[in-house]
């Protein structure tokens, strides 16, 4: 059967890329709904489905478009509203950037699993694959997308990097997705810190909510530069992160990448019974994959 949360839940602080304090409110919905984004400082009617045909931008996170109206990076709690098993929830956002938090959907697991879900009086509709897909786009990004019994996530990441290294995860039936892969945050490389910010983006990244993975030595000058670009003091890098960040799991960062995966594809609108096979996949290749999917005669409704 569908379900929905039980009461309201409330989420305040900056997002990553824009640095605007917004406040979240997580709503219970309707069977039948799906889950939906409400921009309550535009108007009632600047709802946002979250569909991969409404994906608008993916540049370092997944922003949805519909109405005149924007929101972005919304994967963190998406992947944990599809965990979790949320079908239909309403999302109230004050402003055009969901708040990072600690950079994790562990927040949204702690609050929702506070109480049970609402079952619904109305079956869950789940897809299902007529056959297999594939997906590469010139990037390195590969997905497959085959039929199964089950649901399962394979990812493989490869940033050619000494200090990841390669990385594997496997999400499925066995894996507890509060434990295992909700606390996992968000990163970043140090050598793109200066680019990002040029672009406009990160604006509300800091030491606290997002993992930075240092590849070369940096002198104190370029030290001196981040801490005046992020309004922050005291930086240093030992064991290839900056300030010696402690790690919740050895491979953190596959686990984050996973934790992205399952909100983007959870862009589909429903469970997916089969298997995904991604190899140094990101949101615009997990997003642009769900969508065509949507839109071939390969999924059973």
């Amino acid at each position: 059967m569908q379900h929905t949360i039980k009461r309201p839940y409330t989420f305040t602080g900056k997002g990553l890329h824009t640095g605007v304090i917004s406040t979240m409110t997580l709503l219970p919905a309707p069977a039948g709904c799906g889950i939906v984004f409400r921009r309550t400082d535009i108007g009632p009617e600047a709802t946002v489905r979250a569909l991969a045909t409404n994906v608008g931008d993916t540049s370092r996170s997944t922003a949805l478009e519909e109405n005149g109206a924007s929101v972005c990076t919304v994967e963190h709690l998406l992947s944990a509203a599809a965990a979790l098993g949320i079908d239909n929830m309403l999302v109230e956002l004050n402003a055009p950037e969901a708040p990072i938090l600690d950079g994790s959907a562990l927040p949204y697991v702690q609050a929702i699993c506070t109480d049970s879900l609402e079952q619904q009086d109305a079956p869950r509709r789940v897809l299902t694959l007529t056959g297999p897909y594939h997906y590469e786009d010139g990037s390195g990004a590969v997905i497959d997308i085959l039929p199964s019994p089950a649901a399962r996530m394979e990812l493989t990441v490869d940033f050619n990097s000494k200090v990841l290294g390669v990385q594997r995860f496997v999400y499925d039936g066995s894996v507890d997705y509060a434990t295992q892969i909700a606390p996992c945050r968000t990163f970043c490389f140090f050598h793109e810190l200066e680019f990002l910010a040029s672009k406009g983006l990160i604006k509300g990244g800091d030491v606290e909510n997002a993992i930075v993975i240092v590849e070369h030595p940096v002198d104190a000058a370029t030290l001196e530069r981040m801490e005046a670009l992020f309004g922050v003091g005291g930086l240093e890098v030992r064991e290839g992160y900056l300030n010696n960040l402690q790690l919740h799991f050895p491979d953190e960062i596959v686990r984050h990448k996973m934790l992205d995966m399952i909100g983007d594809f959870s862009l589909l609108g429903a469970p997916l019974q089969g298997t995904i096979i991604a190899s140094k996949t990101g949101h615009r290749a997990n997003t642009a994959a769900a969508r065509a999917l949507l839109q071939s005669n390969l999924l059973k409704r």
